[in-house]
């Protein structure tokens, strides 16, 4: 389906002019004072995970691929990749490693994700915004700092690591954004 390039976002998918698949990374539409409005669009390849960028004029015509987001529920990871169950029709896909990239730490067991299947195969995934994590491991809070001046690192219980505000102790349950690892509040369980 072509549509125009000023309307391509984030976690689109596009078929270059080379019949490779490419997933959106950033579109930003620029509009010069003089001269023809340009979008330049920052792509990652499906296939091998190489990143290009290209620019065009912001009327010119890009081909978007017909990809279906459908809902499904993480199972397990073995050696072939990561396993998804759709919970309509309960049909098992298997995920690659590429695919899902840095954003594996944050999947756990049962959780709700929307793939983007294109012929028959998974081509992109959308985790929940925000997962609930304990902190395992902090610095102890130091007396008479303040709550809003800074942050201490922490290790949560997915491995991962983030700046929480010095109240946040070891064995706390805190809410975590899953695009950049940031902190949002205490979970409320």
């Amino acid at each position: 389906m072509k549509v125009i390039a000023s309307s391509i976002r984030k976690g689109n998918i596009i078929e270059r002019d080379d019949g490779q698949l490419y997933v959106v990374l950033t579109a930003e539409s620029f509009h010069p004072g003089k001269g023809t409005p340009t979008t330049q669009i920052d792509m990652r390849r499906l296939s091998d995970g190489v990143k290009t960028t290209d620019r065009y004029k912001t009327t010119e015509q890009v081909e978007r691929a017909y990809v279906e987001d459908m809902n499904f529920s993480y199972l397990y990871q073995d050696a072939d990749g990561y396993t998804f169950m759709n919970s309509e029709n309960y049909d098992q896909v298997i995920v690659s490693k590429e695919v899902i990239g840095d954003q594996s730490i944050y999947l756990q067991e049962g959780m709700n994700c929307v793939l983007s299947i294109f012929n028959g195969v998974a081509v992109g995934i959308q985790l929940p915004a925000r997962v609930t994590l304990e902190v395992m491991e902090t610095e102890p809070a130091m007396k008479g700092q303040t709550a809003s001046s800074s942050y201490k690192p922490a290790k949560l219980s997915n491995g991962a690591r983030a700046m929480v505000p010095p109240h946040i102790s070891a064995g706390t349950r805190i809410v975590v954004q899953t695009e950049d690892g940031s902190y949002v509040e205490r979970a409320k369980d």
